[in-house]
């Protein structure tokens, strides 16, 4: 319910009835249910289900085969898919202000409406009073949304998301797809909507960043449905689980580890169920075989036909009943120590990390840790030879590397069956067995010879992990393994992980994948590589420990670490860090002039605003209207808060020009 914008009451999405076919293949059937204020629902099921096309459909991005989607009148709605098309024409902070394309033209709008009631004089008039009446409601609803103070939440945003002051005035180019991903998250978060749908939005994001967007979900976001793989996001973030199973939606008002033993008990149900229905069916059809040609027990036949007939099948949760069992084969063994790092160092314009030292012992699993872009993956390429880096890197006698990278699944050939790649690296008897493999995959019959290119995100990450088990390696590499697989093949991945005999290193920000599986963590940032002994959730702890103590230190500790026979580079050093500091300056003295400009632009238009009412006030009609005070009583105090914001940007500016 909403009046001038503004919601009063609540928000209910009604979904009633939807239906969803492809090529005559039905993906939903009379689907029902609501999505209300503040519900922070997670969309389950297996991959290829239909998380994605609700979202869609939510989002009214794709019609329905049938059904009525309902969304009241004002709501916003802010969808983030798995992959989008990004624009690379201007700065991070330029393209996250498009998010605030709304509060622009509000402030256009009051302009002109300033503009309109300073140029006539008929202040008894109707229409006069309706335009100072829009006004008032518009600057209400301006202030509402933060006016022109959005800088410091937008501020905020970025900097939760992982971005660095330093990164806002960068061309977006210079960003990854990931880093991209994560501006328009920030958009989104920005607008405020009633509504955010989410599909996997942790994929981005390291586990830091993780942590921010699970509070702010949990604390300031309207309506959330999110689609995510990363168990531990789920429970922090939803309390509500809504399942698609067989083409229906099953409800369940309560967190996905809740929802799971819910939905247990719900399968046991359905299976005895069942058993009664086909007990009760073979019994009908014995009585009709045996007498079906006795005159005496005509009617007691045709009853039984009747009932059988009006029978309605029980149907049971989807399962996944193959056997998806992966053992990663481990081949010769290897020497003590696969990996030896010393003195490792990475640069490209800038330093991604020097001074790495680190040891991995056969059989250990380790995980690699740290904001995105701090050189995870780079010490990763580095290890398999694929980058030039300085210092000594020793990959050990007898060591043979299996490595997924990130982008593996993406790197399949979409032109090709699922069979064909998997025929195309199978040798020997491995050939015979193709088949075999990929029903243990969930790619048995008709899904073997499906083109690569009509799989899922999860469905193509399964498949790359088999071209991986093909190979017999005593050292696996994995870099994000765990992005776009669903629950159950997490929960494979992480067991094969876990009972294979060799050496592993884990890039990844799932916390609830690593834990248990690793018993040391390398951190990476600023610059340099931290060993942390224990498991994930150990590390995390000393790090929310520790983290106070650590601010503001990564300046300190480079320049304490900084190696002896530099002293001749230090006199540029310094220049250098001198010419950064004055462009820093310069875009802040800047910010703060705009800031001081839209405060007195702020205060003009208000102050018009109230000698206007005020010129109506002063006539005997004006002076009998209840209403006509009201409304200068509510200017006069937006009038007042203006101006202190004014004093408040014009004092920081004098202090920044006296400094």
């Amino acid at each position: 319910m909403y009046l001038c914008g503004q919601k009063l009451v609540f928000l209910m999405i009604s979904i009633d009835n939807l239906c969803v076919e492809f090529s005559a293949h039905p993906l939903f059937r009379n689907v029902s249910y609501v999505i209300n204020d503040k519900d922070r629902i997670a969309l389950v099921g297996k991959n290829g289900a239909g998380k994605s096309t609700m979202l869609k459909i939510i989002a009214g991005l794709q019609e329905p085969t049938g059904g009525i989607v309902s969304i009241p009148r004002d709501t916003t709605i802010a969808y983030l898919p798995q992959v989008m098309v990004l624009s690379d024409n201007c700065t991070v902070r330029e393209e996250t202000e498009k998010a605030f394309s709304q509060i622009h033209e509000m402030q256009a709008e009051l302009d002109r409406l300033n503009n309109l009631m300073a140029e006539r004089t008929d202040y008894e008039s109707a229409e006069y009073m309706h335009l100072v009446e829009c006004f008032t409601h518009l600057n209400e609803h301006f202030q509402m949304m933060g006016g022109m103070n959005y800088h410091a939440e937008m501020e905020r945003t970025l900097q939760g998301l992982g971005f660095r002051r330093e990164d806002f005035d960068r061309p977006t180019s210079e960003f990854s797809g990931g880093w991209r991903m994560r501006i328009e998250l920030a958009k989104l978060l920005l607008q405020h909507p009633d509504v955010l749908l989410l599909d996997e939005p942790t994929n981005h994001l390291d586990i830091e960043s993780i942590q921010w967007l699970e509070q702010f979900l949990s604390t300031r976001a309207g309506a959330v449905v999110l689609v995510s793989h990363d168990r531990a996001f789920i429970n922090n973030v939803t309390n509500r689980t809504l399942e698609i199973s067989c083409g229906k939606i099953y409800d369940y008002k309560v967190k996905y580890d809740e929802y799971v033993n819910l939905r247990a008990e719900r399968r046991e149900q359905q299976l005895h169920a069942l058993e009664n229905q086909q007990k009760e069916i073979a019994e009908a059809r014995a009585f009709i075989e045996r007498f079906r040609y006795q005159a005496t027990k005509a009617i007691q036949v045709q009853q039984k036909i009747r009932q059988l007939e009006k029978i309605v099948p029980i149907e049971v949760d989807e399962v996944d009943n193959s056997a998806l069992r992966l053992k990663f084969k481990c081949s010769l063994r290897s020497g003590d120590y696969p990996i030896i790092c010393e003195d490792v160092a990475k640069s490209y314009e800038h330093v991604v990390f020097s001074g790495v030292n680190l040891t991995i012992k056969r059989g250990e699993k380790v995980a690699f840790v740290g904001r995105n872009g701090e050189g995870k993956t780079t010490l990763v390429k580095c290890i398999m030879g694929q980058i030039p880096y300085d210092g000594k890197l020793t990959v050990g006698h007898n060591v043979q590397i299996g490595y997924f990278a990130q982008n593996q699944a993406q790197l399949l050939d979409g032109e090709i069956t699922v069979f064909d790649t998997i025929d195309r690296v199978a040798k020997g008897d491995m050939r015979l067995k193709i088949r075999d493999i990929l029903g243990a995959f969930m790619y048995g019959g008709e899904a073997s010879e499906k083109k690569v290119k009509f799989l899922s995100g999860g469905e193509r990450t399964r498949l790359a992990m088999i071209k991986l088990l093909l190979e017999p390696v005593n050292c696996l590499i994995l870099d994000e393994p765990t992005n776009h697989l669903d629950m159950r093949s997490k929960d494979v991945l992480k067991d094969a992980i876990r009972d294979f005999e060799g050496t592993v290193i884990l890039v990844s920000h799932d916390r609830e994948f690593l834990d248990g599986l690793v018993e040391k963590v390398y951190e990476f940032g600023d610059g340099k590589v931290r060993e942390h002994l224990g498991g994930i959730y150990d590390f995390l702890k000393t790090k929310q420990i520790s983290e106070l103590s650590e601010l503001n230190t990564s300046a300190m500790s480079q320049q304490r670490n900084q190696p002896e026979g530099d002293n001749a580079e230090a006199p540029q050093k310094e220049a250098a860090l001198t010419y950064e500091q004055q462009k820093a300056a310069s875009r802040l003295r800047k910010k703060l002039e705009k800031a001081v400009q839209e405060a007195e632009e702020h205060v003009a238009q208000l102050e018009a605003a109230v000698k206007i009412l005020e010129a109506q006030l002063s006539t005997p009609e004006g002076s009998m209207d209840v209403a006509l005070y009201e409304k200068h009583g509510k200017l006069k105090a937006q009038l007042a808060e203006a101006e202190e914001e004014w004093e408040k940007a014009y004092e920081s500016l004098e202090l920044k020009i006296e400094n």
